[in-house]
């Protein structure tokens, strides 16, 4: 059972796009992918600096 996604529109110039693309495809991604990769590393790197984002935090 796959679970609920959240959806996040981004608007970048088309320089951006094709420059994401291209790491993207570089690194056997999708662009979709790789924008949740790039999330995800900041995430880590926010929590390793300032500690766990805990369910509290987020409400």
């Amino acid at each position: 059972m796959e679970s609920k996604k959240e959806v996040i529109y981004n608007r970048v110039s088309p320089e951006v796009h094709r420059k994401l693309k291209y790491i993207a495809q570089y690194e056997g991604r999708t662009v979709n992918g790789q924008t949740l990769y790039l999330i995800q590393k900041c995430i880590r790197e926010f929590e390793k600096e300032h500690g766990p984002i805990t369910e509290d935090d987020l409400k």
